[in-house]
């Protein structure tokens, strides 16, 4: 039933908007003051129509956080929502992740989301030199799954500027390691 009224107050807030000021504007020659009432009441029902989404919004990312690694299908069946308005949700959160600790990636179709400290264990075991085998192995407890993935993050994080290209190859330093 809340899904109902939900739907309702959009239909009317944002698809009939145009023709209630058009209503409005009619009204507003012979009853100045019912127009102004009328006006308050249709924005008032505009601004609450962006209520829900704001709401999933906040409680989308919330519960994002909460696991080291989701992907979007996993979303959707938490929040009972259409795969593909989970799919949105996240290309919004992955263009605006600058900034942020944590990344979201898209990789094999699927957009992949990887929690704040995830992506503090990946950036250490890149800074130690390892390669992407090694680091697989070292990240297996954080579920990740191909070394395709590993590159797909590493290349997520150089884009954004949060780790540095390496300037040595990483062979070189296993070689002499390895010689030694």
């Amino acid at each position: 039933m809340p899904k109902k009224r939900i739907i309702i107050i959009k239909t009317i807030g944002r698809k009939w908007f145009l023709f209630i000021i058009a209503i409005i504007v009619i009204i507003a020659i012979f009853y100045p003051l019912v127009a102004i009432w009328m006006i308050s009441i249709t924005l008032a029902l505009f601004i609450l129509s962006f209520i829900p989404g704001y709401i999933f919004k906040n409680k989308f990312h919330k519960s994002m956080m909460k696991y080291k690694k989701a992907d979007d299908e996993l979303l959707a069946r938490k929040f009972n929502k259409p795969i593909q308005k989970v799919r949105e949700e996240m290309f919004e959160l992955s263009q605006k992740q600058m900034k942020e600790r944590w990344l979201i990636i898209f990789f094999n179709k699927h957009y992949i989301f990887y929690n704040q400290e995830t992506i503090d264990k990946f950036v250490e075991l890149y800074n130690k030199d390892l390669n992407e085998k090694e680091t697989l192995n070292n990240l297996k407890d954080y579920n990740f799954t191909t070394r395709d993935e590993i590159k797909a993050i590493k290349e997520n994080l150089l884009k954004l500027g949060r780790i540095i290209k390496r300037e040595v190859p990483i062979k070189e330093p296993h070689e002499k390691q390895r010689l030694s």
